[in-house]
């Protein structure tokens, strides 16, 4: 498997993710049919973000209700809800935990793949969660979480 650029890396994360959810997959299923079909493989990266997004499934879903006002879970649509938690992932969990591209990197996936205002509601979201965890100390200098 050829390393893919980062970006490359977290949008084959997403997808992976993202089918699974219409499954219920455990990781290695996830990860092993994502590299059969060969439209979105996962390198070592994506797969790292895969794990973190697995692992800590539990307490990502509780910092995203802990950060909800006037919605539920259940409310957010499947494609937010994955770029929230692998957002959150890769920023408290991933190899790098770098918040501030987490965010920008999941905006994008919003606009890409979500409604015209998605982006707006997960970044909004995920700048509380950030905050809230205090993980702005490991953004680059200069650069503060939106």
């Amino acid at each position: 498997m050829e390393k893919l650029s980062r970006r490359a890396g977290r949008e084959n994360a997403f997808l992976a993710a993202f089918a699974a959810t219409f499954d219920d997959m455990p990781l290695e299923e996830v990860i092993q049919r994502a590299n059969e079909v060969g439209e979105y493989p996962l390198d070592e990266f994506a797969q790292a973000l895969l794990a973190a997004y697995y692992d800590n499934s539990a307490q990502i879903n509780d910092l995203i209700r802990a950060n909800l006002k006037g919605w539920t879970l259940e409310r957010i649509s499947r494609v937010d809800l994955t770029v929230l938690r692998l957002a959150i992932a890769e920023a408290l969990y991933g190899p790098e935990k770098l918040p501030g591209v987490a965010i920008n990197e999941a905006v994008e996936l919003a606009k890409k793949y979500g409604d015209e205002s998605d982006y707006q509601f997960v970044n909004g979201l995920l700048g509380s969660v950030v905050r809230q965890m205090g993980a702005g100390e490991t953004l680059p200098a200069g650069e503060q979480p939106c």
